[in-house]
């Protein structure tokens, strides 16, 4: 087929910058929402987080069963995002509403919208990846798509901080509002906001809200700009064996050892990411000259210096290896925020060197992730007659979302263990250490699970030459 317009590639790419500005929110914002301006204890929010986003994880298999079934003029994928873009910004607005009603109702409410919240994107996100299989029959022209894809997460992920970084700079140093009435301290002073969780409830709604526009008119653009130039057609009279598929994937023992480096890694960030706002609004206090936005954007900058970075390692060291030596790179730069003196300028300056120096690790491991399931994906396919590729892909984004589940739930059941209360103008001494240790050797623990299960991954560059080799001969006698 023709090279595919540069239109499409565009429009490809803001799919994702949509899906990044959401993912962003929930991955750095949404704990400290639910525990300091929803109103959650500490232990329901760490518990609805886990809950929600492990139903998100399961459900992206059958999504992707739903979207493999779906033919319509438009194709197969590409009609979710006219179809889900609208609910997918209604529903992300109101999951950061809070409703004027008793602790329980709330409690329900939380759980309802977030579940909610978790389907739409499920159902948006996954036809989304899947159209990568369609829009072109050329390897090549796919890895452009990808690169195209990537580059516009990462301006959806600026686009969101940079309003989150606005909302910032709007609350903090304005008094505290409970109930409309400024919060008072001991003394009888206004207590001032110290960051984005001391915002009022509709504020939250409001900068949510107008991501979720933006969103919406970037899936629509998206669903305009692309089409499904490959006809994905099964042979007629073939079944497809979704227990078969089932029962190569759990049979595959690169799966699960990859699956388990995924989760690990991914642990890591989230639990940084989240501890993130914790960490500014409590640990540095007067001393924010740097707000957290603008370290999570720094870090954002960070990862995208270290994707360029992991093809020219991979190739030199090999996949597995590069994994793990930026997971090692993780560890150690990670436990040394803990030792920082952060009431000093140095302090704050060798934070933000150590947050590029991590944020940089865990760029060169993101995009081997993926292409170590490729491998995998081809391992399966000489093994059991059968790639799964599409199983394969999916598991990916479970152990994404059971990393981000798993991350949140600990980091607020740490912080809870250790007696945060959003109340108290200074927390005490045992609680900041441990918003100290779910921002840096906590997260590192992670990165070792990571570590540990790499350390068994079979298939290196070696393996993975006679894979292939022996594929080829496969796929040329099977002609």
């Amino acid at each position: 087929m023709a090279r595919a317009k540069i239109s499409e590639k565009i429009g490809y790419g803001f799919g994702d910058f949509a899906s990044s500005m959401f993912w962003k929110i929930f991955s750095y914002y949404l704990p400290i929402f639910y525990s300091d301006v929803f109103g959650l204890s500490t232990a329901h929010a760490a518990t609805l987080l886990l809950i929600t986003k492990l139903y998100d994880a399961v459900s992206d298999p059958l999504m992707g069963i739903i979207a493999d079934r779906t033919n319509t003029k438009w194709g197969k994928y590409r009609p979710y995002l006219l179809w889900i873009a609208i609910p997918f910004a209604l529903i992300g607005t109101f999951s950061f509403f809070v409703p004027d009603a008793g602790y329980s109702t709330k409690h329900i409410y939380a759980y309802v919208m977030y579940i909610l919240m978790m389907t739409v994107y499920t159902a948006i996100n996954v036809p989304y990846g899947a159209m990568l299989g369609v829009v072109t029959d050329d390897s090549k022209e796919k890895s452009v798509f990808s690169s195209f894809r990537m580059f516009f997460a990462y301006v959806g992920s600026f686009v969101a901080m940079g309003i989150f970084l606005l909302f910032e700079k709007m609350v903090i140093g304005q008094p505290v509002l409970v109930d409309g009435v400024p919060k008072l301290d001991d003394a009888g002073n206004a207590v001032l906001a110290k960051g984005v969780g001391d915002a009022a409830p509709m504020q939250w709604t409001l900068v949510v809200g107008i991501v979720a526009i933006i969103c919406a008119i970037l899936f629509i653009c998206s669903f305009l700009l692309t089409r499904e130039h490959v006809k994905v057609e099964k042979p007629k009279g073939e079944k497809q064996s979704i227990r078969k598929d089932l029962s190569a994937l759990l049979h595959n023992g690169p799966w699960w050892l990859l699956l388990g480096a995924a989760i690990g890694q991914l642990l890591c960030g989230s639990i940084r990411g989240g501890a993130a706002a914790y960490y500014f609004a409590n640990i540095l206090e007067a001393n924010i000259w740097l707000t957290c936005a603008i370290y999570l954007i720094i870090g954002e900058i960070g990862q995208m210096m270290g994707v360029v970075l992991a093809v020219p390692f991979s190739v030199k060291y090999g996949k597995r290896n590069t994994f793990v030596g930026a997971m090692a790179a993780v560890i150690v730069f990670s436990t040394l925020i803990w030792f920082i003196p952060v009431d000093t300028a140095a302090g704050l300056l060798l934070l933000v060197a150590l947050q590029i120096l991590v944020s940089l690790a865990i760029g060169v491991s993101a995009p081997l992730t993926w292409s170590m399931f490729a491998d995998v994906a081809d391992y399966s396919e000489l093994k059991n007659n059968s790639a799964s590729t599409g199983l394969i892909f999916s598991s990916s984004s479970m152990a994404q979302k059971f990393g981000g589940a798993i991350g949140a739930w600990l980091l607020l059941t740490i912080i809870g263990a250790f007696g945060y209360n959003k109340d108290l103008a200074v927390q005490a001494p045992e609680t900041l250490g441990a918003i100290k240790a779910v921002m840096s050797w906590i997260p590192a623990v992670g990165a070792l699970i990571s570590i540990g299960f790499l350390s068994l991954y079979p298939l290196t560059t070696a393996k993975m030459k006679e894979i292939q080799t022996e594929l080829s001969a496969k796929r040329l006698s099977s002609v």
